[in-house]
């Protein structure tokens, strides 16, 4: 995923040298073959054309094999219990199903959810001002690759909440009401690895709670 965006970076910043922005977005990339030939095509010299064309079907390999992969991360995820638990916890798809079931230590390590939290670097900091206790922002002294995945399913959680609207009464309800969503979905990444312990040391799967009745 890394090499992809390095590389659509570099085609739109050659473009643009060109005097031809690219609209941002992988799938906007995609369509410039076809441009080539067309409207950018009139703007650019012949060794130019043939480099952007290398760095296209290169684009489209990765694209085929980032496809492969995702395949196979979806096949394993079905294929493992723990994944398969996982995945029915809101923002938590198969690639980050199936790489807490690979990097994270047994449940039982954590004597409970605030602690799986912390390892992860998502619980926030305590800090102590006039004798008073106050949460600051996370550590983000843990497992870095776990946190990204979480805080990265939060976000798509957390903004799909914003545009069509949360449970009505739920804790994403009420956050969403007072805080901003990037605050929020840090919160709902620690909410989500705390329920990931709890869901681990059970062995069941995820059921979202009932909101309290008005």
């Amino acid at each position: 995923m890394r090499q992809r965006t390095q590389l659509i970076n570099a085609i739109r910043g050659h473009l643009t040298e060109y005097g031809w922005v690219a609209p941002k977005g992988p799938s906007h990339v995609a369509m410039l073959g076809d441009l080539l030939e067309d409207e950018i095509g009139s703007l650019l010299p012949e060794a130019a054309k043939t480099t952007f064309r290398t760095m296209l079907d290169l684009l489209e390999e990765l694209n085929d094999r980032i496809g492969d992969l995702d395949k196979e991360i979806a096949r394993r995820a079905r294929e493992d219990a723990i994944a398969r638990r996982l995945m029915t916890i809101p923002g938590v798809g198969p690639i980050t199903a199936t790489a807490i079931a690979a990097l994270a230590p047994p449940a039982e390590t954590f004597a409970k959810g605030r602690d799986f939290a912390a390892w992860l670097g998502l619980a926030p900091r305590q800090l102590s001002t006039g004798g008073k206790q106050k949460l600051g922002s996370i550590t983000k002294m843990g497992e870095r690759t776990l946190r990204r995945l979480l805080i990265i399913g939060s976000s798509a959680v957390a903004l799909q909440a914003s545009k069509r609207g949360a449970p009505v009464g739920s804790w994403l309800e009420q956050m969403l009401a007072r805080k901003p969503r990037m605050l929020v979905t840090v919160a709902l990444a620690n909410k989500t690895a705390r329920i990931i312990w709890a869901l681990l040391m059970s062995e069941e799967d995820y059921r979202a709670p009932v909101a309290a009745a008005a």
